[in-house]
């Protein structure tokens, strides 16, 4: 039994997507740094583009700061980007594109270049105090490219001493989303190389730190919603990076090349937060979802309002499956019957329910197309001249 065409619409205004400052400017490939017209040159622009995504969608209400790119003062910032109708999210600190880290961060053999990057994490902290965020948003880069290059197990107490100390400065409102990566920057491990062990360094830490799930950061073939399912049983489940990925890390506009993959992990969530344990549907309620990726050849804008709705057509399609006939089919060892439940939701067009929330939330109807139809693509690009922003 599914809800009725009112609550759904209710459910998928209410649904709530974060977006990144990174997102909004001029990045690329490993060769080539691609720049596009309008593209913002300063941390206020990208504000001022996150603001102008959450009047057309009505469901970004925070952007997400990376500090150093991010640098500024920080008071000011919040002030402004609350005139503009957003507000500061999760904040990530930068520790991989320091000189000092050419051989690692938290898991440097040199104890300086260590305390450096515990430093620059715990500004972070401080940085979530004054813009009002209450997530600090981790990626540690770290890993080796050679065998013998480092000791996993010597590495591995000198990342969970790093983590303790930024840990122990949170206040208590505050938490921590600890992200992996299976391989990149290096080749031959990442300290932090997958959920299991992002989890154990959870649970050694505290109740206040949780995973975040990238959707790039997997090998192929694996099955993610398992993990979010997981992840979410134990209440462990801090957040998402939302992309898309064909081979291999991330950086492609949500949805774009599995979207049936990016609807079971809704599905997962969904079922969460219907869970009659309450303490999984508070766990799921928490979840932070943040669409993290490089429009490299595509426009910036136009790139992350696609993504977004990419989000919203998997999440209402995850509201279309009729839980107590699956149960029924699961129970009953139906396999066939189970699948045509689950797929049923998928094919479903559900592009009406999203215009029926857009609508509620007094948007346009088609977000997209309103941007691409005003006056605002040319101005951004004869009014931003000059060096834009990027990494």
């Amino acid at each position: 039994m599914t809800a009725s065409p009112n609550e759904l619409v209710e459910r998928i205004a209410g649904f709530t997507i974060e977006t990144q400052s990174w997102g909004y400017v001029s990045t690329g490939t490993r060769f080539k740094v691609f720049n596009t017209p309008g593209t913002p040159r300063t941390v206020h622009e990208k504000v001022d583009d996150a603001a102008l995504v959450h009047r057309l969608t009505g469901v970004t209400p925070t952007v997400a700061l990376h500090i150093p790119w991010d640098r500024t003062d920080y008071a000011e910032l919040r002030r402004y980007a609350e005139q503009q109708g957003v507000r500061i999210g999760s904040i990530s600190p930068n520790i991989f594109q320091d000189d000092d880290y050419h051989h690692g961060s938290f898991t440097n053999p040199d104890p300086a270049i260590r305390a450096k990057a515990v430093a620059t994490s715990v500004e972070c902290v401080d940085i979530m105090r004054t813009t009002g965020s209450k997530q600090l948003s981790m990626w540690v880069a770290d890993g080796t490219n050679y065998p013998g290059q480092g000791d996993f197990r010597r590495r591995r107490e000198w990342l969970r001493e790093s983590l303790r100390q930024v840990y122990d400065a949170l206040d208590p409102d505050m938490s921590m989303i600890l992200e992996y990566k299976l391989f990149e920057p290096a080749f031959y491990h990442t300290d932090i190389a997958d959920w299991g062990q992002s989890l154990l360094l959870c649970q050694e830490l505290g109740d206040r730190a949780n995973v975040l799930v990238d959707l790039g950061h997997h090998a192929l073939g694996v099955n993610i919603e398992h993990i979010v399912a997981t992840l979410l049983g134990q209440r462990r489940l801090g957040g998402f990076d939302l992309n898309g990925k064909r081979y291999a890390d991330d950086d492609l506009m949500v949805g774009s090349t599995n979207p049936y993959e990016l609807f079971l992990i809704m599905a997962e969530i969904t079922s969460a937060l219907a869970d009659p344990n309450p303490a999984i549907a508070a766990g799921a309620a928490g979840v932070l979802f943040k669409i993290d990726q490089c429009a490299m050849v595509e426009e910036k804008l136009p790139a992350m309002l696609r993504s977004i709705e990419a989000c919203q057509i998997a999440y209402a399609k995850s509201l279309l499956i009729d839980r107590d006939e699956l149960r029924k089919a699961q129970d009953a060892g139906d396999v066939v019957g189970a699948n045509t439940v689950v797929d049923s939701a998928f094919q479903t067009d559900v592009r009406p329910l999203l215009w029926q929330a857009r609508e509620l939330l007094g948007g346009p109807v088609d977000p997209l197309r309103a941007y691409l139809d005003s006056d605002l693509p040319r101005k951004l690009a004869a009014d931003r001249i000059g060096v834009p922003a990027g990494w």
